[in-house]
């Protein structure tokens, strides 16, 4: 049933794109974060380490950058090697970046360490080597140190020299008045005894938690070091979130138009088909293109066009064969009356006036033959469904049939007593009575008629002669209005060429078919109209289509 909706293709390809947008941003996020994060890293780790290479070339010998390594270690307590660079592998990236003199920082998420590489100044053989574990007050307090060393080489000068290295930093670091500092008592307290404070602060805005570090100046007990306020890093800032989410919508919205396009195209091009109609060019038929509401709908369509069009034909070649078939009684009428004008005979007069009662009985007939095709074609009659004795309808028609002394042999193959069918009695005597006419007026000697119930579950009728027959290639005109044959089947043999049509549209209207074929018993022509023993239930419905070439039934 999936494939055959549109809609609920369309339902669940909203929940599927939905879905896959959903792991879109998803792992759209993951991957900005992870490049954010990593630059965050980076960002704080560049200044510190401009600091330390630069404490580290002051040294005057190796053994003594060693032992100033050696105490910076133990001063922040992580392992820090001092490594040939020949043994580390780096990127193109991080050797971009040693080379401006920042650190390159490498983050193994699995067991949560970073390793951070810094380059030496004037010692190109030489990197720093350090494994980050952890990062805690101890860390964070030891930060002012290496600054507060380097700027102990240019007392007086601290603050121009901060101002230089602050490109370095991410965050500024400045040296500040203690009374400046929305501090307590207890953080003076803690700052006059020459201990480092950290300060959290929360904003509401999109900066978020920040951090400071305080540390007091060894040269101005007034003065304290503020490095930061230092931003926490922020999984999802606004700018983010906003960002992701406009893309996400973006992305849902041109997936929407994805499926929303195929069935916008053929709407478009049942509603060009619909004004073609309408102008009345019947010729355009829409293409079917799968099972789905859209191509049950351009096979409607077809079939409204195909049945539209075969109407107004029919109605042409009804209106030309009513005129002409009209012509011949009223012409006889006419002059009839003409001849009864002139006539002085009594018995002359009655038989014209018995020939002009033929007449108008004659154009009666071809009358109620004409409303009865036109009812019949035009659209869906009313048809009151019984269970049907099928053998009293053959009975009651052959009865009727010999009661007009035709000198034709009539034989009924009865079928059993207990085949029941469901049908409209009225029209299905009249199929009965129409091919039995048929049959007589040209067969030779004989008449069979039989019914009952077929190998195939259909119920069925059939009248066969031993007549001339019918040519294959004529077998579907035949049901064609006024349709006659140029051999045997001739206007002298009589009637109006409605008859068969009639069956044909009795049979489309009670769900079957009729066909023709020839007689193995007798040699000459054979009908057989066959449909549903039982009518469909209500869930089911059935739907004809008459072509030029038969008639097909279709179910769903």
């Amino acid at each position: 049933m999936f494939k055959h909706s549109i809609f609920l293709r369309i339902y669940a390809g909203l929940v599927i794109l939905v879905a896959l947008v959903a792991v879109f941003g998803y792992l759209l996020v993951q991957i900005i974060n992870y490049q954010r994060a990593q630059e965050y890293r980076e960002s704080l780790t560049d200044g510190v380490s401009y600091i330390i290479s630069e404490g580290i070339a002051r040294q005057p010998n190796e053994q003594q950058k060693k032992d100033w390594i050696s105490d910076a270690s133990d001063l922040l307590e992580l392992p820090i090697y001092y490594v040939d660079t020949s043994k580390v592998e780096l990127s193109r990236t991080e050797r971009k970046r040693i080379d401006e003199r920042k650190a390159a920082v490498r983050y193994d998420a699995e067991n949560s360490i970073a390793y951070i590489i810094i380059g030496l100044k004037d010692d190109p053989d030489h990197l720093l080597y350090v494994k980050v574990d952890k990062i805690g007050e101890r860390q964070m307090k030891a930060l002012p140190i290496f600054i507060l060393d380097y700027l102990v080489y240019y007392p007086g000068q601290e603050k121009e020299y901060l101002a230089k290295i602050q490109s370095n930093f991410s965050y500024p670091i400045q040296i500040e008045k203690v009374q400046n500092l929305p501090l307590d008592s207890e953080q003076i307290g803690r700052l006059r005894l020459d201990h480092s404070i950290i300060l959290y602060r929360d904003n509401a805005t999109v900066r978020g938690t920040t951090i400071s570090i305080v540390s007091p100046m060894p040269s101005s007990p007034s003065e304290v070091l503020v490095l930061g306020p230092v931003p926490l890093f922020n999984w999802m800032p606004f700018q983010l979130a906003a960002g992701i989410t406009l893309l996400s919508l973006f992305v849902l919205s041109l997936g929407v138009y994805g499926l929303l396009v195929p069935m916008q195209r053929r709407l478009r091009e049942v509603n060009y088909a619909l004004h073609r109609m309408k102008s009345g060019d019947m010729t355009l038929r829409l293409p079917v293109d799968g099972t789905d509401e859209m191509a049950s709908l351009a096979t409607n369509y077809n079939s409204m066009s195909d049945h539209i069009q075969r109407l107004i034909e029919a109605q042409r070649e009804l209106m030309r064969a009513v005129s002409h078939e009209l012509r011949t009684p009223v012409a006889r009428i006419r002059f009839g009356m003409e001849m009864l004008a002139e006539e002085d005979d009594y018995e002359y007069r009655l038989q014209q006036v018995e020939q002009i009662d033929k007449d108008i009985e004659a154009l009666n007939t071809l009358i109620d033959e004409i409303m009865t095709y036109a009812k019949l074609e035009q659209g869906t009659p009313s048809l009151d469904f019984e269970k049907i004795v099928l053998f009293e309808v053959l009975d009651q028609v052959v009865i009727e049939t010999e009661a007009l002394k035709t000198q034709k042999e009539i034989i009924l193959k009865a079928p059993p007593i207990t085949v029941v069918v469901d049908a409209e009695r009225r029209y299905l005597h009249r199929v009965v009575q129409n091919l039995v006419g048929n049959a007589v007026r040209y067969c030779d000697h004989k008449v069979i008629v039989s019914g009952g119930i077929n190998d195939e579950g259909l119920a069925y009728v059939q009248v066969e002669d031993d007549g001339a027959g019918i040519p294959e290639e004529e077998r579907q005109r035949i049901f064609e209005a006024f349709a006659r044959l140029d051999d045997s089947r001739t206007r002298a043999s009589g009637g109006y060429g409605l008859g068969l049509s009639i069956v044909s549209r009795i049979a489309y209207w009670f769900g079957g078919r009729i066909e023709v074929d020839q007689s193995p018993a007798l040699g000459g022509a054979r009908f057989t109209m066959s449909w549903p023993v039982q009518r469909f239930n209500k869930a089911k419905k059935k739907v004809g289509v008459m072509k030029a070439d038969g008639i097909t039934n279709t179910e769903f």
